[in-house]
């Protein structure tokens, strides 16, 4: 997404890779020298081996990789090149195929390595309808809020290994840094004995993540109820909240409802589902959750709560932060007993898990 944090992160990379004793040019057709210049003196220091390069004509651009020879070309971004022989404006799907093919051939006869930027355009696809996707060797996603400190870096394509793995950094006014324990940071402020408010355990790629859901019920002052949703999806929340009324009696179709990840960020996983019944249902009865419980589970139509993958990661980082009860998936359940220090519940429907509480 545009204003994330690509090119602080790319010139962090450029300065690591030079101060290992690689040789990188650096291509921006974004940004001048000087404006280059004051972000890296925010990073940090430089060594004075680095190129950089302000250019957005693709042949010059070629011309100064090929008198260069360097081991790492970083594009800072692909929608600002152009080929002159190519009639569209520069960022068209033309331009950009060009220009990647370019790149292209360019990395494979020099056996170099080009980092490429690409802005996601509103539909959501990285420069265009999935021209540069499907031309390059690997595709990783930056997400994250531009309000919010931390930035989300998740592989969706990869030749040469797992996209199943994710990096979790924090924007600081230094640059971006590491964050080592993504579920501490995520609930770092998060109120006590507070109705609406509970702890899921979400995977990320290869990597447990505890994160807060909070829920508002209200009755409404109006004849249409407002339900709103920030983080995960409005329509798994609205069904949730039918299989509560068909399936528990809980009349909930005349309140406004409230549902947030705490944090800012954007879960769509089904094993979230227990946790915004949960919440609500907290929420809604105006009664906490203990502090020291985690609950996830996929739920279904009928109420009942379902398996979900890598049972025993979600248990473990429970543990690993303090929490004492894990509420979830019986069938999940089995042959985690005997993992101490913790107290795990299997629950085989919605009527259960919200009895425990």
């Amino acid at each position: 997404d545009p204003g994330i944090g690509k090119s602080t992160l790319l010139l962090q990379v450029c300065r690591n890779l030079v101060n290992a004793g690689h040789k990188v040019l650096y291509i921006s057709g974004e940004e001048s020298l000087k404006q280059i210049k004051l972000r890296a003196n925010r990073i940090g220091e430089f060594k004075d081996t680095m190129l950089l390069l302000c250019e957005t004509n693709l042949e010059l651009v070629e011309d100064a990789i090929k008198q260069a020879q360097p081991e790492v070309v970083i594009i800072d971004s692909i929608q600002t090149m152009y080929q002159e022989s190519v009639s569209s404006a520069p960022g068209s799907v033309s331009q950009v195929r060009e220009a990647t093919n370019i790149f292209l051939q360019l990395a494979k006869g020099m056996g170099i390595s080009i980092f490429i930027v690409g802005h996601v355009t509103k539909e959501g696809t990285v420069a265009g309808p999935r021209v540069l996707e499907h031309m390059v060797d690997t595709v990783l996603y930056f997400e994250g809020d531009r309000h919010a400190s931390y930035r989300i870096l998740r592989g969706v394509k990869n030749r040469f290994g797992s996209t199943n793995e994710i990096g979790v950094f924090e924007m600081r006014k230094d640059g971006l840094a590491e964050v080592a324990n993504p579920s501490e940071f995520m609930l770092n402020g998060k109120p006590e004995g507070a109705s609406g408010s509970v702890v899921v355990c979400s995977v990320e790629g290869t990597r447990p993540i505890l994160i807060e859901i909070q829920a508002l019920v209200c009755r409404t002052n109006f004849g249409i109820p407002r339900r709103q949703t920030t983080g995960t999806d409005f329509n798994r929340v609205n069904l949730l909240m039918a299989v509560l009324e068909k399936r528990l009696g809980i009349q909930i179709g005349d309140c406004d409802a409230y549902v947030n990840i705490a944090g800012g960020m954007k879960i769509n996983e089904p094993a979230i589902d227990l946790g915004i019944i949960m919440a609500i249902v907290s929420s809604y009865k105006n009664r906490p959750i203990d502090e020291k419980t985690i609950v996830f589970g996929e739920v279904g139509l009928s109420g009942e709560v379902r398996a979900v993958s890598q049972a025993q990661q979600r248990v473990q980082e429970a543990r690993k932060l303090g929490y004492e009860t894990v509420i979830m998936p019986k069938v999940s359940a089995e042959g985690l007993e005997n993992i101490k220090g913790i107290k795990i519940i299997g629950v085989s429907g919605i009527g259960e898990a919200i009895d425990i509480i």
